[in-house]
């Protein structure tokens, strides 16, 4: 079936190539998913999480502790958008015990699901507006908006895009932005938020209080910082970039969005398994219910897909990246400080 669909996708409409409803339907026959194949990604993942952390905390030569420490960091971000599959209904989307599982985990990894599930859906939704794309990801300004900002209002923009701030995702995009202040606005709704940081407070009493500092830090701390330095990067990245695009309300559109607005994470093979796809981020834009493990075939079987804006995680582009702060409307392009004067 699929030499067929790439047949067809390679002779579609004598050569034409297919743009907004049609090419998101041409995404469609990839959104059934493999039960068998996503509960062996979701068990055998969650097995290597738990071992690494037994690592981090049994294993006596302190070299191998530190570096099962690190693994469980990085099987923590597999985990982490496996779950963000799965709340978008990309695999398992009828299993209550699936619903159920990445409940809990969504409790453990300080990304409720009433929380996650309304930020991460309006970013879907308003991905690339200048206006309401702030909730659920990162904020943009326009030059002429920030150049007229109060000073409070321009520290408090250029905080939440800081590069420090990105790496220490962990203390500021989710103990804080994925579960306290969700809780304090709206404590009935988000009520889960609080029980994450009660749960997260709680292993690590139970850490410190069996087994000493030392493995609260590597069973605890290293991995989630780990986990959520990258992520935060991963979605600041793909979503601010050189050659990203930004629309007011009378350019926007749902596939604009995807294809313009969502870059193609370059990453090496290891790379790509440990962030589970995460990098096709523009065909995961444009039809948000294909599972991870299929976004490589839609790439490979779908012309239109093939010519995405990209970038890498190479510290040079990572550094390009870091150094845009607003969209400049006259350039259509987004900036740093160097270039927005005052």
């Amino acid at each position: 079936m699929t030499s067929g669909l790439a047949l067809a996708d390679s002779i579609h409409l004598g050569g034409q190539s297919r743009t907004g409803t049609e090419l998101i339907l041409a995404t469609k026959d990839y959104t059934i998913d493999s039960s068998a194949k996503s509960w062996w990604c979701i068990l055998s993942t969650t097995a290597l999480w738990l071992a690494a952390v037994a690592g981090a905390l049994f294993l006596t030569h302190p070299a191998l502790r530190l570096a099962s420490s690190v693994l469980a960091g990085f099987f923590l971000l597999r985990l982490f958008v496996i779950y963000h599959d799965q709340q978008h209904h990309a695999i398992l989307p009828k299993s209550k015990l699936a619903e159920g599982f990445m409940h809990v985990f969504g409790i453990l990894a300080l990304s409720p699901s009433s929380i996650w599930r309304s930020s991460h859906n309006h970013h879907h939704h308003h991905n690339s507006k200048i206006k309401g794309s702030h909730i659920g990801s990162f904020p943009i300004m326009t030059k002429a908006h920030y150049q007229k900002a109060s000073k409070s209002a321009r520290f408090i923009y250029l905080f939440m895009r800081h590069p420090l701030t990105i790496l220490f995702g962990y203390l500021f995009v989710f103990l804080h932005g994925m579960c306290l202040r969700p809780f304090v606005m709206k404590p009935r709704e988000h009520v889960d938020g609080l029980v994450a940081l009660l749960v997260h407070a709680g292993i690590a009493a139970l850490l410190l209080f069996f087994f000493g500092w030392q493995a609260w830090l590597l069973a605890q701390v290293i991995p989630h910082f780990i986990t959520y330095a990258i992520g935060s990067y991963l979605f600041y990245a793909q979503h601010n970039f050189p050659g990203v695009t930004f629309y007011d309300k009378a350019g926007w559109t749902y596939e604009r969005a995807a294809l313009d607005s969502s870059s193609y994470m370059k990453m090496g093979p290891l790379m790509a398994w440990f962030s589970a796809n995460i990098g096709y981020h523009h065909i995961h834009h444009l039809n948000a219910r294909i599972p991870f493990y299929r976004l490589p075939e839609v790439l490979k079987n779908i012309p239109e897909l093939q010519r995405p804006k990209t970038t890498t995680l190479n510290p040079l582009d990572i550094m390009r990246c870091l150094r845009l702060k607003v969209w400049d409307v006259e350039q259509q392009r987004m900036v740093g400080l160097q270039e927005i004067g005052s």
